[in-house]
Parts: structure tokens; sequence; C-alpha cells
């Protein structure tokens, strides 16, 4: 029988590419995002079909406890496990630290930071009554290691879910859970050229290592790894995929201050 897989945001960018790299890797697929990305979802799940393996689509807003845990609940009735959580669904808005309101704080730190713990909670437990360990795997940036000027809001989510795979790794060992995260760096996805553009992604290539940016399937590639029989002993990480980039984006200050 196949192992499960919860992957959320997984409509489109890194979500997807996650989606579509553990199902070549064997594993069913439970499918997140909100409602208005359905239509992506059910076109991913075709893909994932055609893969040899089994979907189900689990709409929810991370943000929500009764939503998580009615995904979880539903996944494992269509499906029959969680083996895996990867928490990937976030947003990003662009806005200064003088700019920012309290309401666009709130909006990251309950997306991305609540979402993730949420899922890990709810991942955890059904996990613990399985019984057989699981891979927990949540999605960090660099940008919660360094903090980045324009986005501290997601910053701050981001280092709060760097914090919070240390701890839930920390509790969840003794039931054979591991807990890690990923950290990319500048990722070409249709949501970082809608908000930066094609120009400053390219500008960012010369702040990278390898003299390049990243691709969703990069990143799919790491999580591939996190949730594999490799990484037993790996917990408690958050692992950087930024080919070398230290992300910079003061110079976009003059046009969106």
């Amino acid at each position: 029988m196949s192992k499960v897989a919860i992957v959320t945001g997984s409509a489109q960018g890194i979500g997807r590419a996650i989606a579509l790299r553990l199902a070549a890797d064997g594993y069913d697929i439970a499918l997140n995002d909100v409602i208005a990305q359905e239509s992506k979802l059910k076109a991913l799940a075709e893909d994932i079909h055609a893969l040899g393996h089994r979907t189900v689509l689990v709409l929810a807003d991370v943000s929500d406890e009764p939503s998580v845990e009615k995904m979880v609940n539903d996944t494992v009735a269509v499906l029959g496990s969680v083996d895996v959580m990867v928490a990937n669904a976030g947003i990003c808005q662009l806005a200064s630290l003088l700019d920012s309101t309290p309401e666009h704080w709130d909006k990251h730190q309950a997306v991305n930071l609540r979402g993730a713990f949420l899922c890990f909670k709810h991942a955890a437990k059904q996990m613990i009554r399985q019984g057989h360990g699981g891979r927990i795997i949540g999605g960090s940036s660099v940008a919660g290691h360094s903090g980045t000027p324009m986005v501290a809001a997601y910053s701050a989510s981001k280092g709060g879910i760097r914090s919070l795979t240390h701890a839930a790794a920390r509790e969840w060992g003794q039931h054979g859970i591991t807990v890690n995260s990923y950290a990319p760096g500048v990722i070409v996805t249709e949501l970082t050229l809608g908000m930066y553009g094609e120009a400053f992604l390219e500008e960012q290539k010369k702040s990278a290592a390898l003299g390049d940016n990243g691709t969703p399937e990069d990143v799919a590639g790491l999580v591939s790894f996190l949730a594999s029989k490799d990484a037993r002993f790996i917990t408690g990480q958050s692992v950087g995929i930024s080919f070398g980039v230290e992300v910079t984006m003061g110079h976009l200050m003059p046009t969106l201050s």
C-alpha cells in the first residue's frame, strides 16, 4: 500500500512541484489549497493519476484549525493514513516596516506561521495514533534566517517556522516523527515573477555563489530527500536551498515606499 503525503498550497509553484515529486516517489497525495484554486488542484490531480497514484482534494484555509483538522481526517478517510505532511502554504506581500499595518502583519502570521503550527499539530496527532512515525516538513525561507527588507512580516513568520521546527522535533522524536523545514532563496515561480519582475530576479543571480536562481523542482528534490528513509536521522533542521545567495531587496525600496 502506498504511503500518503499531504501538501498544502499545492495548486502552483513550489507546492505543485513537491506534490508531483512525491507522487513520482510513490506517494498518494492529498492536495490542499484554498477554494479559489480548486480548478488548478483538479488539473494537478489528473497529472498525479497519470503517474499511477491516488489523490484527494482537501480544500482548506490552513489558518483555521477546524479546517486543518478536517483536512487531515478527510485524507485518512480516503487514502488511509498520513505519513508525510508538507506545510508549504504561505503568502508574501511587499511593504516597508513603516508602511506595514497590523492587518498586514497579522495576515502573514496567520497563514504562514499559525498555518504551519496547525498542520504540524494535526499531522502529528494522526501520526502518533498510527504508531509508526512520520515526516513533517515545513516551508521556511532564507528570509527567516537573516530577515529581508520590504518583507519584514514574511521574514518574521518564516523565522517562526524555523523555531517551531526545532521545538516540534524535540517533542515528537520519541514517536519516530522527524520534523524539518526547507529554506529557499530566490525561486522563480508565478508568485515571485509577479511580485518582483523578471529584471529583479535576473539581478539576484549576481548575489548567488552559483550565479543562478532556483526552480520549484530544486526545492521538491530537497523535500523528497527529507521525506525519504535516507533522512531518518535528520530532525530539527531548517535546510537552506539558496544557491549560496544572500537575498538583498534594499534597492527596491525607493520604488515601493
